[in-house]
């Protein structure tokens, strides 16, 4: 089997690619907006909006470093990477009041990375019953709130959070 992914997930992934090479390297060359959708800076690493989430307030945290492999990463980056995802699930569990969460990374086509190339972690916040038919069926998300309005909500927390 060559994609462990349904069509239609690959299909939304693919679609939206600006250019050629690396998405998350490319977000980069961009102004903090709801157009690139990252929501915090940090020294080494990045926390950003999945375009394509699972559920509302689904982040990233990404390294400026272009690499596939945590083993690849310095320590101070790995480090870094670990703090801003314990920021981002105390911002998602104050803004969305989450049951729970999924938080992991994907590596290699097998383990389900949609983008194999730079190495990044997902913070999803779930709920029980968070999940229907829709996406298996229907081939279509059910996300209650728009990416552009979950942006704006996640930046400000964070804002002031480094306070």
């Amino acid at each position: 089997m060559k994609h462990l992914y349904s069509p239609w997930r690959m299909r939304y992934v693919t679609s939206h690619k600006q250019k050629d090479g690396c998405v998350f390297c490319h977000v980069l060359e961009v102004t903090d907006s709801s157009e690139n959708l990252i929501v915090y800076r940090g020294e080494r690493a990045y926390a950003i909006i999945n375009r394509y989430p699972y559920t509302s307030g689904h982040v990233m945290i990404v390294p400026y470093a272009h690499e596939a492999k945590l083993e690849d990463l310095d320590q101070e980056t790995r480090a870094e990477m670990m703090e801003l995802t314990s920021s981002g699930a105390q911002i998602l569990e104050a803004l969305y009041k989450p049951q729970g969460f999924n938080i992991g990374i994907n590596l290699g086509e097998a383990g389900g990375a949609g983008i194999e190339e730079h190495i990044h972690i997902h913070i999803v916040p779930r709920w029980v019953g968070d999940t229907n038919f829709m996406t298996a069926v229907g081939e279509t998300r059910v996300v209650p709130e728009a990416v552009d309005i979950t942006w704006k909500r996640i930046k400000d927390a964070w804002a002031k959070q480094e306070k």
